[in-house]
C-alpha cells in the first residue's frame, strides 16, 4: 500500500529538489571557471615563453588540439611543461622624475615598457616600475609586480582587452579611460573578479597606467544608478529652507525637462499636470507638508512626447521638531505599462463584444434550423420510400453550418428528395440554409424537373446575395414510386449511395457546379432506377471529410461504412456508418438520408 505524501513532505521534497539543482550547477560553474582559469593562465604563460602575442599562441594550442583530437586543456598542460622559460629581458632605466611621479600617486601605477619580437612589432609589455601604492586585484604589491611581463603576470589584461588598448596608446599615442566595469584577474588558475576603473597614456618610451579598485560602498552606488536606469527610476530632494534642488538625469527625461533649465521647482509641479489631476497633486503636497506623512501618488505629466504616467512615492524630511526641512522623491515612469494595460483592456472588451456577437449569432442561427429542421433523427414513410434521417448542427457557433435537406410528397405523385450545404458557418451560412431550401420548397410545386429546379435556384441565390459571396451546393431529384426511378442533378455537391447486393457504389451523374457561383448555370438530369430493397444513402460533407485526410479517402470509407452497415433498420444503420466514419465526434453539421425503396 502506497502511503499518499502529506502537503509538507511534498513542500519540503520540492525544496530539496530545488537546493539540488543549485548546487550541481554552482558545481558545474566553477569548473567551468577553473578550466577557464587554467587555459588563460597557461596561454599568456606560453605568449610570454614564445615570445608571441597571447592570441597567436591560443591559436597555436588550438591547432595542436584539433589535429590530435585532445582536450584543450591537457594539450595546453602538455606543451607547458615542455616549454623553455622566456627570453631574457633587458632591465629597464626608469627615469627619476617617473620614479618619483609613481611614488607621489596614491593610486596603483605602473609604467609599461614595450617587449618586441624579431621583426620589432610590440607582443608584450614589461612592468618596468610600480609605485609605492601599487596593488593588483589579487593584492599583490609593487614589489612583486616590478620587472615582470605584464602577460605573464596579468593574464586578466587579455581576457578584459586591456592589452590590445595599451598597445593602442603605445602605437597612437591616445590616451584610455575606462570605468569602471566589471574586471576578471587570473592567478593561481582561479579567477578574481573586481570592479576597476583604468586609465592609460604615453610617456616617452612607455605607456603610464593607473587603476582603482572600487569598494563595496562604490559598486553600490553604481549598481543603484544602473538599477535606476533598468528600472526607469529618477531621484530628486527639494530642500525647502535653501531652495536647492537635486535632480539624477532620469528626472529631466521622465519630465521632459532640459537639463539646461535645471531641476524644476516643486510648487511648478501643477503646471505639468492636466487639469483632470491637479487634485491629486494638491493631495500630495497635503499629505507631505501639512500632514507631514509619506505618500504615495500616480498622475499624469504633459510630457514634450504627449500624456506620461508618473508614479512618485515621496517622504518628508524633519527637523528635530518635526518641521518639514525637505521633499524627498523617487519616481518611476509607468506610461508604458498603462499603455500595455489600455490595449489588453481593449483587447478584452473586444474578445467580450465578439463572444457576446457570436452567442447571440449562435443562437438566431440554432433559431433558424430548429425553424426549418425541427426534425433531426427519426424514419419517415414516403410514396414507395421509407427514409431514416440523422441531422447534427455544430455546437460550436464558428463550427454551424448550413446544411439541409428536404423530402415531401408532390401533387403529382413524385417524391422531392434534396440534400444540400450552404457554404460557409455561422449565421451567414443558416440564412442562406434558409433561402435554398425554402426557395426549393416554393419552386418544387411548378412541377418542373430537377434541372430546372435547379437552374432556378442558382439564379436565386445570385441575384439575392448581391454584392457578398453566397454559394451552396446540393442533390436536387424526384423519385417516381410507379416504376422506381430517380432523375437528378448535383449542384457540386457529392453523389448519393447505392447499397445493391451487400455492394455499394456512387450514382453515376455529372457533378455540376455550385449554387451561386454564376449568374446563368445550366445542369444535366440525371436517370437512375431502382429495385426493391435498394438502399440510398444521401450525406453532406462533413460526413466525409476530415482535417488532414484527402477527400477521396474519406468518399472511399463511406463506401466501406455503407456496404458493411445496411442490415435494414434504418435508424441503426445510419448509426453504424457516422460511427465507422467518425462522425459522431465530428465538430462540423453532418446531414445523412437512408431511403430503402419499396
Amino acid at each position: 500500500m502506497i502511503t499518499p505524501k502529506s502537503p509538507e513532505g511534498e513542500r519540503t521534497e520540492l525544496i530539496e529538489g530545488v537546493e539540488t539543482l543549485i548546487r550541481d550547477r554552482l558545481a558545474h560553474l566553477k569548473w567551468r571557471m577553473r578550466r577557464e582559469a587554467a587555459i588563460d593562465q597557461i596561454t599568456c604563460r606560453l605568449a610570454a615563453r614564445m615570445n608571441v602575442r597571447p592570441s597567436e599562441a591560443a591559436a597555436h594550442l588550438a591547432r595542436l588540439s584539433h589535429e590530435s583530437g585532445v582536450d584543450l586543456l591537457e594539450v595546453a598542460r602538455s606543451v607547458d611543461e615542455r616549454s623553455p622559460g622566456p627570453p631574457q629581458v633587458p632591465s629597464v632605466e626608469v627615469p627619476a622624475w617617473l620614479r618619483g611621479v609613481l611614488d607621489a600617486v596614491h593610486l596603483s601605477t605602473v609604467y609599461l615598457t614595450p617587449i618586441t619580437d624579431g621583426t620589432g612589432r610590440v607582443v608584450d609589455f614589461l612592468i618596468a616600475m610600480a609605485g609605492d601604492h601599487t596593488y593588483d586585484v589579487t593584492g599583490r604589491g609593487p614589489e612583486l609586480l616590478r620587472g615582470r611581463r605584464l602577460v605573464e603576470f596579468s593574464p586578466g589584461v587579455v581576457r578584459s582587452g586591456l592589452l590590445e588598448a595599451y598597445l593602442r596608446v603605445y602605437e597612437t599615442g591616445e590616451p584610455f579611460n575606462r570605468g569602471p566595469f566589471e574586471y576578471v584577474e587570473v592567478r593561481d588558475e582561479r579567477l578574481w573578479p573586481a570592479s576597476v576603473s583604468v586609465k592609460a597614456v604615453r610617456a616617452g618610451e612607455g605607456v603610464l597606467t593607473t587603476w582603482r579598485t572600487h569598494d563595496e560602498e562604490e559598486r553600490l552606488v553604481n549598481g543603484w544608478e544602473r538599477a535606476q536606469r533598468v528600472a526607469g527610476l529618477g531621484w530628486s530632494e527639494w530642500n525647502l529652507a535653501t531652495g536647492r534642488v537635486f535632480w539624477t538625469s532620469e528626472m529631466y527625461e521622465m519630465f521632459g525637462r532640459d537639463t539646461a533649465e535645471g531641476p524644476m521647482p516643486l510648487d511648478h509641479l501643477p503646471r505639468m499636470v492636466p487639469p483632470e489631476d491637479i487634485p491629486l497633486v494638491e493631495e500630495m503636497i497635503r499629505t507631505l507638508l501639512e500632514y507631514r506623512e509619506a505618500v504615495q501618488q500616480e498622475f499624469r505629466i504633459q510630457h514634450r512626447h504627449g500624456i506620461h504616467h508618473l508614479r512618485l512615492v515621496a517622504e518628508p524630511v524633519l527637523d528635530q521638531e518635526g518641521v518639514p526641512v525637505a521633499v524627498r522623491v523617487m519616481v518611476q515612469d509607468v506610461t508604458a505599462t498603462r499603455r500595455r494595460e489600455r490595449a489588453l483592456a481593449m483587447a478584452h472588451e473586444q474578445a467580450s463584444r465578439a463572444r457576446r456577437r457570436a452567442q447571440e449569432e449562435h443562437r438566431v442561427a440554432v433559431t433558424l434550423q430548429d425553424t426549418i429542421v425541427p426534425m433531426r433523427r427519426g424514419v419517415i414513410d414516403l410514396p414507395g420510400l421509407r427514409m431514416g434521417l440523422r441531422y447534427c448542427p455544430g455546437e460550436e457557433v464558428d463550427r454551424l453550418g448550413g446544411d439541409w435537406f428536404k423530402a415531401r410528397p408532390l401533387p403529382d405523385g413524385r417524391v422531392l428528395i434534396a440534400i444540400g450545404d450552404a457554404m460557409g458557418h455561422g449565421l451567414t451560412a443558416a440564412s442562406l440554409m434558409v433561402q435554398m431550401r425554402s426557395g426549393l420548397a416554393g419552386l418544387a410545386y411548378t412541377g418542373a424537373e430537377a434541372d430546372q429546379l435547379a437552374t432556378w435556384l442558382n439564379e436565386l441565390i445570385y441575384h439575392a446575395n448581391q454584392g457578398i459571396t453566397a454559394t451552396g451546393t446540393a442533390v436536387i431529384g424526384h423519385f417516381d414510386p410507379s416504376d422506381r426511378t430517380f432523375n437528378w442533378v448535383s449542384a457540386g455537391h457529392p453523389p448519393p449511395v447505392l447499397v445493391r447486393d451487400g455492394g455499394a457504389a456512387f450514382l453515376k451523374g455529372d457533378p455540376g457546379t455550385m449554387l451561386g457561383a454564376f449568374e446563368a448555370m445550366e445542369y444535366t438530369l440525371n436517370t437512375a432506377h431502382f429495385d426493391a430493397g435498394d438502399m440510398l444513402f444521401f450525406y453532406t460533407d462533413g460526413i466525409v471529410e476530415r482535417r488532414g485526410r484527402d477527400l477521396g479517402d474519406g468518399l472511399n470509407a463511406l463506401l466501406d461504412a455503407a456496404a458493411r452497415c445496411v442490415e435494414g433498420d434504418l435508424e441503426k444503420d445510419i448509426t453504424c456508418v457516422l460511427k465507422q466514419l467518425g462522425g459522431d465526434q465530428s465538430d462540423d453539421d453532418i446531414c445523412m438520408l437512408a431511403l430503402r425503396v419499396l
